[in-house]
């Protein structure tokens, strides 16, 4: 098993914990785990990438060459397109909808999800929306994680687990709330991919 993962977005917008729960199912499973920040994440509204290397083999590199990754899960779509040169041939793009209009020049949305759209391999998912429906307006990102869940190699419930030790400090009703929220993403795209 390996998965090469691109973690793309803005500042804010809940990399670090998608980060964070993919690391921790990993390691519970004693598999192998790269991960490099590429760029900082500590500045809200600032680009940011991550790359997550999985494997049930020793891994040598934390950086994905370009057309090597198996997924690119991206919180926004414009940071879908700086990373689209890293997807295989066969990987997916896992995108939100919703962009984040953090530069005067953002491209107009309309020509973004068409170009987006017309790639092979897409899941192009609304996560704020859903996350709203669900009244977890917090939860996009694991919205986003769980819409790129069919791709991962790796059961649902591994990430579950994940998610329970991640949020699990902060009480059941946040566990639970973030648990709808992947159920939603992976509900969407095992019906849109």
């Amino acid at each position: 098993m390996k998965t090469d993962i691109i973690l793309a977005g803005v500042g804010g917008q809940g990399i670090l914990s998608i980060a964070a729960t993919l690391g921790v199912a990993t390691l519970e499973n004693n598999w192998y785990l790269k991960q490099a920040e590429t760029h900082g994440m500590s500045q809200r509204g600032g680009a940011v990438v991550s790359h997550l290397r999985i494997s049930d083999k020793p891994i040598f590199s934390d950086l994905i060459p370009k057309g090597a990754a198996d997924v690119i899960i991206s919180v926004e779509p414009m940071e879908s397109l700086r990373y689209v040169d890293y997807l295989s041939p066969e990987g997916y793009l896992v995108t939100n909808t919703k962009p984040f209009v953090n530069i005067p020049d953002y491209p107009e949305e309309e020509k973004l999800m068409q170009y987006i759209k017309g790639l092979p391999n897409v899941v192009a998912i609304d996560a704020d929306q859903i996350a709203n429906d669900l009244k977890a307006r917090r939860s996009s990102n694991i919205v986003m994680l769980g819409a790129a869940a069919p791709f991962l190699h790796m059961d649902l419930s591994i990430l579950e687990s994940g998610l329970r030790q991640i949020f699990g400090s902060k009480g059941e009703e946040i566990v639970e709330m973030n648990m709808k929220a992947l159920h939603a993403g992976y509900d969407f795209a095992m019906k849109n991919k």
